[in-house]
């Protein structure tokens, strides 16, 4: 044990007033001119775009009543180009209509026929032209073929 009285007293040394220490830096005071100047307050500036040009492409929007409606920016529609009329089209399927009937006719008489035939040969070519028949009502009776061999007119 040491005692106090010991200690080597250069070890121990008093702490510098702080002006006094070299790499402090100095508090500068604000001028009076400095401290009357207020920061302006920034406002925004209105800047008008111009118009961009139709894209063709599609957004989904609201009608005046709040439905939601579908809008298209049509390049064709700009405000420069002419406005066309509307084109008017009539479809046709009378042609398939007709074909479609003519193999019903043509089924039931098949089967009209194979009900009366006795003969074991004409049975048998009966019913295959009957499945085959059938396999044509099958193609043509819906709408997909009626829309491929419709007949479209241009009616202004």
């Amino acid at each position: 044990m040491t005692h106090v009285s010991g200690l080597n007293s250069e070890a121990i040394r008093p702490l510098a007033a702080p002006e006094k220490t070299q790499g402090a830096p100095k508090v500068q005071r604000p001028d009076e001119d400095s401290q009357s100047r207020q920061p302006k307050a920034m406002m925004d500036e209105y800047v008008p775009e111009e118009p961009e040009e139709p894209s063709g492409r599609y957004w989904i929007g609201r009608e005046q009543d709040g439905r939601p409606k579908i809008h298209f920016d049509d390049p064709e529609r700009a405000a420069g180009a002419p406005n066309k009329p509307e084109e008017k089209w009539a479809c046709d399927t009378g042609k398939v209509d007709r074909e479609i009937e003519k193999l019903k006719k043509k089924q039931q008489e098949l089967k009209q026929q194979l009900g009366t035939e006795t003969d074991e040969g004409r049975i048998k070519e009966l019913e295959r032209q009957l499945a085959q028949t059938e396999q044509e009502l099958r193609e043509k009776d819906n709408d997909t073929y009626r829309k491929q061999h419709s007949t479209f007119t241009k009616l202004s």
